[in-house]
């Protein structure tokens, strides 16, 4: 019988540690990563036949649950059709009208086969347009593995201990400028020092790669003022949060407009998939109309299209968001009763169908808090939730995610598992 120890010393004979994502191999919270054969509603089982809650979701694509049925009938339709064409194809169009209706500032997509693509792009974009070089990011957001943006960066690179990473030339990020989330004094003093070389401000309105942090009030807006006022585009990295706190991503939430906005994750249903979209006047820079030029083999995949069809519709239906953030909020209130009732360092929150927890009594503002949370305790409680049949994502700096497939039933037994766990862990 496979076991997901023998998967394991299997794969890594042939892959790099094991696996094909760094914060998978489970290096953040020590043991064996559980190898998925299997995936449905709110539950995925591993290869010795083990039934897990799953709050990883795919790091965020299922936000209407692992295989829905409309969504995979979705992409056997399609894929009867054909895998890839490498040429137009009307579904491409229609997802496109689809965000353009849902986001007021975004008239024209282009599509990538990833969020890091859409991200790079996005960069490329903004210094095309603007003629400038440097970058703004902040400590502890992650967008992907584009050599400019991998600097003190967030997700698997924080579980590594490595904020950066070897193999980038110290020629290549000297143009990226690096703030502290939530600091906007930080963001003004870069400004001061190099506003006239500044393309761009790229920031995850809600990070969810250091854990999930909200933005202080007035943080957003901020950035946006001095974007607007030093000629800077301001670019939402909305991988994770777009349509997943909200049906229009944390823009919609916040009330600000970026300039641009790097989207992925549901927009796909699970296939890769990523997109850059904003207004005509900037977006029209890019090939084939301007020079900026971006290009991609499976970008459009008409498979990737139908899936992000099918979820957008399932998620558009009245309700679902109200749904998803009352039940997911009635996970994090039970969690946050648990930790008192153990007297545990430990607190949670969230925004829609994102959330994080932390070892921590209050949930963390920034970087620096994030960075001070109790490593230990938090491998011994996920460990423990797992044990329980709890998937969480294995990294104490990654938040976790909602579906609407998590019943009440759900909820109750993953908070039961917690009271459990945080008693031992206290």
């Amino acid at each position: 019988m496979s076991t997901n120890l023998s998967e394991f010393e299997r794969a890594q004979r042939v892959l790099v540690g094991g696996v094909n994502s760094a914060v998978r191999a489970f290096r953040a919270v020590g043991g064996i990563p559980r190898f998925i054969a299997r995936a449905e509603g709110a539950y995925m089982w591993d290869v010795e036949g083990r039934r897990y809650i799953d709050y990883l979701g795919s790091w965020g694509p299922m936000i209407a649950g692992q295989a829905h049925p409309k969504v995979v009938e979705a992409v056997v339709r399609a894929a009867h059709d054909g895998l890839s064409f490498g040429a137009p194809n009307v579904m491409e169009s229609e997802l496109a009208e689809r965000i353009c209706a849902l986001f007021p500032q975004v008239e024209k997509v282009r599509f990538t086969s990833s969020g890091t693509e859409a991200a790079m792009s996005a960069l490329r974009l903004a210094r095309g347009f603007t003629g400038r070089d440097a970058i703004v990011k902040f400590e502890g957001c992650y967008h992907g593995t584009a050599d400019s943006l991998l600097v003190k960066a967030g997700s698997g690179a924080l579980a590594f201990g490595t904020p950066s990473s070897a193999g980038v030339p110290a020629d290549v990020v000297r143009h990226t400028l690096v703030a502290q989330y939530n600091e906007l004094a930080s963001v003004e003093a870069l400004f001061d020092a190099h506003g006239p070389e500044i393309a761009c401000v790229i920031v995850e309105p809600m990070p969810g790669n250091m854990n999930l942090i909200l933005p202080a009030p007035g943080f957003l807006e901020g950035l946006r003022a001095l974007c607007t006022k030093h000629g800077a585009l301001l670019i939402f990295d909305e991988v994770m949060s777009g349509f997943r706190v909200a049906l229009g991503g944390a823009q919609e939430l916040v009330g600000v407009q970026p300039d641009l906005t790097a989207f992925g994750k549901v927009i796909g249903g699970g296939m890769p998939v990523g997109a850059v979209g904003g207004p005509a006047r900037i977006m029209d820079n890019m090939a084939p109309l301007g020079t900026v030029y971006q290009a991609g083999t499976l970008s459009g995949n008409p498979i990737a299209m139908a899936a992000g069809l099918a979820t957008l519709e399932l998620i558009s239906e009245p309700g679902f968001f109200e749904q998803l953030g009352e039940r997911c909020g009635r996970l994090v209130a039970g969690l946050n009763d648990a930790a008192r009732d153990a007297g545990a360092a430990f607190c949670g929150q969230h925004r829609g169908g994102l959330a994080g927890i932390y070892m921590l009594d209050a949930p963390p503002t920034g970087f620096a808090e994030v960075q001070a949370q109790d490593v230990e305790r938090f491998k011994r409680f996920y460990h423990l939730m797992l044990a329980e049949g709890v998937y969480l994502p294995p990294s104490p700096v990654e938040a976790f995610f909602f579906s609407s497939a998590h019943s009440d039933e759900d909820v109750d037994r993953t908070i039961a598992a917690a009271q459990r766990a945080l008693l031992e862990v206290a």
